[in-house]
């Protein structure tokens, strides 16, 4: 049984390592063509050529990038190697926001990289928020089939009025679909792509418990092929960008897509607001609830409460988290 835990668990990591090596054909921009510096001073170090970018948290201040413009939809990509070794408390972010114009109303789609401690996975959150509604989150949080501090890896956001997918790779893991019922909580706002690396000690790793030791630092993250396709928001007619994008081979959720999408969710996922019961007892319209993946995130979810407590007997209660008391992940789960 080990023995083939062991190979179905290799499968599920050289897919993913073959799959970064082909990317969506999309052109990749340099940081002068694209971005202005954020904050951080000189803990944004952008190479010569421009092509790659790194960000660096030290324990005087970390350090982001902004695009130069805002884009009313898009596709957004980067290639991101995480910081290696102890990182716990640390937070890396890929994301689109426009919280810097819509103070009370904002709407935000991120990559969150949660940093843990040494020989810990990092933890990868995405949120969808729209019109400020940062109140009833839509997270969900996974762990990864490969080191994303040994190698780079493409994480991509596409976004349009009709869905949003968060890609992997070229492996999509979260769609959401607009419907009607979710209103203005679907992002419609123009937002601009940000790039940032800073202390989330209060909230990133096991929910505060271990926050960022600086004796570890730098911690230093690194992006490259950075990408920047959609119609930016100074932009009259974006005819010709929407069209593009319509038939792009991101923009289209394949049968193939779908079935990868199934199985890196079944095997990776941690926690997701469709399934949250006691946080949101009315499901999210959006939600398409798949009974088998509810029931196996169910037995191994964690982060939040997910479901009404059981009786705790002695089997149970061994897979207790010692940090909030609800059901915790020890691994990759293989079916």
């Amino acid at each position: 049984m080990e023995i083939c835990t062991f190979f179905l668990r290799a499968l599920v990591f050289l897919s993913f390592l073959f799959s970064s090596i082909s990317a969506f054909d999309a052109p990749t921009i340099t940081f002068e063509e694209g971005f202005s510096r954020l904050f951080g001073d000189d803990n944004l170090v952008i190479s010569p050529n421009g092509k790659s970018a790194n960000l660096t948290l030290n324990r005087y201040t970390g350090s982001g990038f902004i695009s130069s413009d805002a884009y009313q939809n898009g596709f957004f990509s980067a290639a991101i190697k995480l910081p290696k070794g102890h990182s716990a408390g640390v937070v890396v972010a890929f994301y689109l926001s426009n919280g810097d114009v819509y103070l009370k109303n904002h709407d935000e789609l991120d990559f969150e990289f949660l940093g843990n401690r040494r020989g810990r996975e990092w933890r990868i959150q995405t949120n969808v928020y729209g019109n400020g509604s940062t109140d009833h989150g839509r997270e969900e949080r996974y762990l990864l089939p490969f080191d994303p501090a040994a190698d780079f890896h493409t994480y991509s956001i596409l976004w349009d009025a009709k869905h949003i997918i968060f890609y992997i790779d070229d492996v999509p893991i979260r769609e959401v679909v607009r419907v009607e019922a979710m209103g203005l909580d679907y992002p419609s706002k123009p937002m601009y792509l940000y790039a940032t690396i800073w202390d989330g000690s209060g909230w990133a790793t096991e929910n505060g418990k271990y926050k960022a030791n600086y004796k570890y630092s730098p911690f230093i993250a690194q992006f490259k092929d950075l990408v920047l396709v959609g119609c930016q928001s100074s932009s009259t007619d974006c005819t010709g960008t929407d069209f593009e994008m319509s038939i792009a081979d991101y923009n289209i959720m394949t049968r193939q897509k779908r079935a990868g999408m199934r199985r890196f969710r079944e095997r990776n996922m941690l926690y997701t607001m469709c399934y949250d019961i006691i946080r949101y007892p009315i499901t999210f319209p959006e939600c398409e609830i798949d009974s088998a993946e509810r029931q196996t995130f169910w037995d191994w979810g964690d982060s939040k409460i997910v479901m009404p407590p059981k009786p705790r007997s002695s089997k149970s209660s061994k897979r207790k988290s010692r940090s909030t008391g609800t059901t915790t992940y020890n691994g990759p789960r293989v079916f």
